[in-house]
Order: structure tokens, then sequence, then C-alpha cells
């Protein structure tokens, strides 16, 4: 199975990665759309989960150094501090918080167009030696 750059999930929700020039972090810039609001008009949760999650893994790769590795999270704990409308433009910056050959822990932050903090997030990814 090929990889997929940028992988089809980055593109389904519409994540642009704007900055992954230092180890350890990745900032990316979404915009919300109407394909992503619960019936009450605001952004839902599992979408900013799903952004939060995506930058995170991009972020853990980035440390890596010539290892070729998979990650996967573990676990994610999301904290949700307002709400999100279509039209906003939402940039998520993950950074990881301590490397690991096996275990990593990372953070992230989304904040709006207006730098208000939208949610944070913070997981443990498992890094595990690619085998293709």
């Amino acid at each position: 199975m090929a990889l997929q750059i940028p992988p089809n999930c980055d593109l389904t929700l519409g994540m642009v990665c704007t900055d992954k020039s230092a180890p350890g972090s990745t900032t990316w810039r979404v915009r919300v759309d109407e394909r992503f609001l619960n019936p009450a008009g605001v952004v839902q949760g599992g979408f900013l989960a799903a952004i939060l999650d995506s930058a995170m893994g991009a972020s853990a790769v980035t440390v890596v150094g010539e290892r070729k590795v998979i990650v996967a999270n573990t676990e994610m704990k999301v904290s949700f501090l307002r709400s999100a409308r279509a039209g906003d433009v939402l940039t998520c910056v993950a950074t990881v918080l301590k490397p690991g050959r096996v275990i990593s822990f990372l953070e992230a932050r989304i904040h709006d167009q207006d730098e208000r903090l939208v949610a944070t997030a913070s997981s443990t990814y498992l890094v595990k030696e690619r085998t293709e």
C-alpha cells in the first residue's frame, strides 16, 4: 500500500500545513465549511478532534530522524473552549512535548481567526518502525 501525501484524511478535512520548519512542531490551517456543522450550526466536536489528531500525528513524525515509522494515537484528551462556525479560519499548532523511541507525548491548540482559543488536546502516540 503506497502512502498518500498529504494523507486522504487531511485532504478530506481541508487541512493545509503552513509550517513544518522546526522539528517537533507543525502548523495547520483549515477553513470551516457547512459539511462539518452540527444541527445547532456550530462545528461538530469530532471535526475539531480530527484536526488536533492529524496535526499531532504529523508533528510526531518530525522528530524521528531518518527512521521510517508510523505513529498511532493511543489516547487523547480534548477540551472544547469555544464554538467555531462556517467560514471561520482555524489554525492548529501541534507540538511534541517529549519525543520517545516508542512513545511520544504531544499537545495541540486550535485558534480562530481572531486568535481566540477554540480547543486543546494532549495525546500519547505509539511510534513503530514501518515494515513496507
